[in-house]
């Protein structure tokens, strides 16, 4: 970044400050744990325009991708997330491998796909890296010394790609997988804002989204959280996407089973929006399948994946995102970690897994629409533990997604007639009764059309 370009971020985020343009700081993250969640959705949610998934389509062979793709459109969405690692597509100054890259390009485009697409990895000979065991080693996590020479690659993509939808300049700059030696807001806003500019030069009318930081965006290193950082440095100002991925142990928040997720994504949103934020995407989210040893996430299985997938879906539909992306569509080889391989909605094989079929389900059962509705009355009131979310589906029938802490009957007073869906078997009951229908509430998704 210029000198110049420097000065205008660190300006405008101290005088967005100073005017109170940017909301009161963000307070620490903290656990709590509500008795109910009756959720009112934030807007209506359009499936193929909300959630999208990502894909790693260049590192399989051509037909192993196409199958992948036909998958994907059965579930009736349209909006992919594709990953480009600097250090491999140039691994020598000015000498691209893009073979791969351009038929995955190719098939998303033939396939009238949309796309976001990030890029992340510096070159050796650009790695800012020390000259050290580890800096040798993980020379692709240091920014590069010019940030100039990472615009510079941004403009030739996007020259190149001119499909992609929205370009990502890198990813997780918060934690040390993807930048090293520690988080940097100062650091990334320098490789933020020249790459904002090639972009918009080279592509005028299309948005841009800053990297997805992981988590809330806690930083490694200090303490803080470097989404409200980049807001006091001006990036807001450069009418961004902002990203970030919501990675937790369960659905609802952290390890000790704390709702975490559904206190702070909300009230970091509300302090974005305040910020003058109009995009907020969720680029990555979801949970492995693999089978041990225990890498971080909770060992849950298939059936697990399939489960906390549907239930964090319902919750990020209902709250103030206008975009996310689960991660990822296809289990990964044996180049990845052991967890990291087993993410996927399809299998190495591209069959597909338990939590595929669930989404299918899931999505079938929704519609192709969901406008904000009310949650039906329950004889006596929620019940300590129930997550309550009330939508009308497009053909005018109301639809209820709900789930417990613990299995429980509701009685609907004013509900005649209905049918209970559970989406991770398929399986349908038909409730009637002449006053008022019972309702078997579980620990999973339940979605009742009435």
């Amino acid at each position: 970044m210029n000198p110049s370009r420097r000065r205008h971020l660190q300006q405008a985020g101290a005088a967005a400050v100073a005017a109170g343009l940017l909301p009161a700081p963000l307070p620490a993250l903290s656990w709590g744990r509500p008795k109910t969640l009756d959720l009112t959705p934030a807007r209506a949610v359009v499936w193929r325009d909300f959630l999208g998934v990502n894909a790693q389509l260049q590192y399989v062979p051509q037909e192993m991708a196409r199958k992948q793709v036909a998958a994907f459109k059965k579930l009736g969405l349209q909006w992919l997330r594709l990953g480009l690692h600097w250090m491999m597509i140039e691994p020598r100054a000015g000498q691209f491998e893009l073979k791969d890259v351009d038929r995955m390009m190719a098939l998303v485009r033939d396939e009238g796909l949309h796309s976001i697409t990030t890029v992340v990895g510096t070159p050796r000979f650009l790695s800012s890296a020390p000259a050290t065991a580890i800096g040798d080693k993980h020379f692709d996590k240091f920014p590069p010394r010019d940030p100039n020479a990472y615009a510079q690659r941004l403009m030739q993509l996007a020259k190149r790609y001119p499909q992609v939808d929205v370009w990502q300049v890198w990813n997780e700059p918060n934690i040390p997988g993807f930048w090293l030696p520690k988080a940097d807001p100062q650091g990334y806003a320098k490789l933020l804002a020249p790459a904002v500019m090639a972009l918009r030069a080279v592509q005028p009318g299309k948005p841009v989204a800053m990297a997805g930081m992981a988590y809330y965006s806690q930083m490694y290193g200090r303490n803080g959280l470097m989404l409200e950082d980049m807001g006091k440095l001006g990036a807001y100002g450069l009418d961004l996407i902002v990203a970030y991925h919501p990675y937790t142990a369960e659905p609802e928040g952290a390890d000790d089973g704390s709702r975490d997720f559904l206190q702070h994504a909300p009230f970091i949103h509300k302090w974005l929006r305040a910020a003058g934020v109009k995009q907020i995407w969720a680029t990555e989210w979801g949970w492995s399948s693999y089978a041990g040893p225990k890498e971080e996430q909770p060992i849950i299985g298939e059936d697990g994946q399939a489960d906390y997938t549907l239930r964090r879906l319902a919750l990020m539909a209902a709250i103030d995102y206008d975009k996310i992306f689960l991660f990822t569509l296809a289990d990964l080889d044996e180049r990845a970690g052991v967890r990291d391989r087993r993410y996927g909605l399809l299998r190495e094989s591209g069959e597909p897994k338990p939590v595929y079929h669930a989404l299918q389900r899931f999505l079938s059962i929704s519609g192709p629409r969901l406008a904000p509705g009310r949650t039906p009355q329950v004889d006596g009131g929620l019940p300590k533990g129930l997550v309550s979310i009330g939508w009308q589906r497009e053909d005018g029938r109301r639809l209820w997604m709900a789930w417990a802490d613990e299995p429980v009957t509701l009685k609907l007073p004013g509900i005649k007639q209905a049918t209970l869906h559970d989406p991770l078997t398929g399986k349908q009951t038909a409730l009637t009764d002449a006053d008022a229908i019972s309702l078997p509430v579980t620990r999973t998704l339940q979605m009742l059309v009435y």
